[in-house]
């Protein structure tokens, strides 16, 4: 006996919504902390946020920029230090 309902069109995009908004929450954290790993999953989540159609395009899209932002913090410091992580 099977009691659960099946999952509505509105389950759905509530969770592509949440993936955008955690793309950009995860972007914003990784300029500061654990950008090697935040970067790409803010990259991901935005990816898959947009490919399914979410509603909250502008957050995904920052999401997004704000991944690659935390490459490029990654990289510039990389480079300045000479090492895989950087420090204060």
């Amino acid at each position: 006996m099977h009691l659960t309902a099946p999952a509505a069109r509105r389950t759905g995009l509530r969770d592509v919504d949440g993936m955008a908004v955690a793309s950009f929450v995860l972007g914003l954290l990784g300029l500061l902390v654990l950008n090697v790993f935040l970067g790409p999953t803010a990259i991901v989540l935005a990816s898959v946020a947009l490919w399914r159609g979410t509603t909250r395009r502008g957050r995904a899209f920052l999401g997004l920029g704000l991944g690659v932002a935390d490459l490029l913090v990654l990289a510039a410091f990389m480079q300045a230090d000479n090492t895989v992580s950087w420090n204060f």
